[in-house]
């Protein structure tokens, strides 16, 4: 018995936690948003940085209440890296494929325990 309490807490302590969100603001008819999508959304989740900070996405017109921003998200798409429900970084716009994955390698380091690409 005590063999098995022991592995199950030591499997729980062994998960990863994804610590930070990342949160991509859109709204319909977006070409920007349409043109991350087709470089980007596909291969995200398998990113060292997609694993660092999952993918979110929300509308616009439809912010969550809760989520305590700096300031207003005025254009889309607009990349909020949330913790704990708060605003720790942001990319406003999609600068194309080759600055994106620098901006957003930059944000995550400073703001996470992200060490970058192995």
């Amino acid at each position: 018995m005590s063999r098995l309490v022991f592995a199950t807490i030591f499997w729980l302590v062994a998960l990863p936690v994804a610590a930070a969100d990342l949160i991509m603001v859109q709204q319909p008819g977006c070409a920007w948003c349409a043109r991350w999508d087709a470089e980007i959304a596909e291969i995200y989740p398998r990113t060292p940085e997609g694993r660092a900070a999952s993918l979110r996405r929300i509308d616009l017109a439809a912010l969550p209440a809760d989520l305590a921003l700096a300031r207003k998200v005025h254009f889309t798409p607009t990349f909020l890296l949330i913790e704990n429900g708060a605003e720790l970084a942001r990319i406003e716009g999609y600068p194309g494929e080759d600055f994106f994955w620098g901006l957003l390698g930059m944000m995550l380091q400073a703001n996470t325990q992200f060490k970058g690409a192995s």
